[in-house]
């Protein structure tokens, strides 16, 4: 089976940063200051306050199935996700190299990295651990 081609994302200055990182591999996350809390995705503005008092993180990569759905219509069946990692925010992602009906609610998965269409561009995706 086809292994199902992820469009490349379009950076833009706020993002630019984070999808550098990702080329490294490194995911990234965001962290307030204010509070202590991590969120997904990396932006300027914290979440919880709208304060700019934000940094990033490196994430460590692993974390837990919160909900997923495996699309089955498609050329290349694929499955999306959202993923708690272990620092606390939840991220949609995709769920890769992995029999799609083996996948439980609360099953440990683990950070790979994917090339994205044309292959400039690696993304952040999860496969069970």
């Amino acid at each position: 089976m086809a292994e199902r081609k992820i469009p490349a994302p379009e950076p833009n200055p706020e993002t630019e940063a984070f999808w550098a990182a990702c080329n490294e591999g490194k995911l990234m996350i965001g962290k307030c200051n204010d509070t202590g809390k991590t969120y997904w995705y990396p932006r300027a503005l914290s979440p919880f306050t709208l304060s700019d008092n934000t940094t990033t993180v490196q994430a460590s990569g692993n974390g837990k199935i919160y909900s997923y759905s495996v699309m089955r219509r498609s050329p290349e069946p694929y499955c999306i996700a959202y993923v708690t990692l272990d620092e606390g925010t939840t991220m949609m992602t995709n769920i890769v190299d992995c029999d799609f009906d083996s996948l439980k609610i609360g099953q440990a998965v683990k950070l790979v990295w994917k090339d994205t269409e044309g292959g400039k561009q690696k993304i952040a995706c999860f496969t069970p651990a």
